[in-house]
């Protein structure tokens, strides 16, 4: 009687072991940390396989060659599965937006990173002669898109959308090095 009991205990695992690996799919994940708004790249992707989970909706494998070339809708952690959700084929900068390049010294950037969909403001600052301030000193509002740190001279680069009315003087302003960078609360 045992013998039939361990028998029978043994063909509902052996049951369960095999179901349990054949309901698997294979689905796409970010090998590393892909941040809003840059561009996925082939090598930011991997293939993994997972159970089946009525509850999640990553994409398949299959679906890597669509992905590749667009841009992350949405901060993806590392190891996190891409879905629907994560990517976007919108150009960048959208209609009626410019893309204004900014190199910042450490003193004129926050200590912290920045991410594609931050909320920033540009504000401008004194001169190197000490040209005091206006009272209210002059911004523009912007939105990050990427940064980068310039190897040659230690500055971070970042990247911001502006209105396009906006972009001329903010690029004139950044090209004489006499502003700095402010974050603000994401919170609407």
């Amino acid at each position: 009687m045992a013998a039939v009991i361990v028998t029978a205990l043994g063909c509902l695992i052996g049951a369960w072991a095999w179901s349990a690996s054949t309901d698997t799919q294979e689905v796409l994940a970010a090998r590393d940390t892909i941040h809003r708004g840059e561009t996925i790249e082939a090598g930011d992707l991997q293939r993994i396989w997972i159970s089946r989970d009525p509850l999640l909706s990553p994409l398949p494998a299959s679906a890597f060659d669509d992905i590749v070339g667009q841009r992350a809708a949405l901060d993806i952690s590392e190891g996190g599965l891409l879905t629907d959700a994560s990517a976007s084929d919108e150009a960048l900068p959208p209609q009626g937006q410019t893309i204004v390049g900014i190199s910042l010294t450490p003193a004129q950037v926050p200590a912290m990173p920045l991410y594609g969909g931050d909320k920033v403001r540009i504000i401008t600052t004194p001169g190197v002669e000490g040209t005091p301030a206006p009272s209210t000193p002059q911004f523009t509002v912007a939105e990050v898109v990427s940064t980068a740190i310039d190897e040659t001279t230690g500055n971070t680069v970042v990247n911001v959308v502006v209105p396009y009315a906006d972009a001329g003087v903010l690029a004139a302003q950044a090209a004489t090095g006499n502003v700095a960078l402010v974050l603000d609360s994401g919170a609407e």
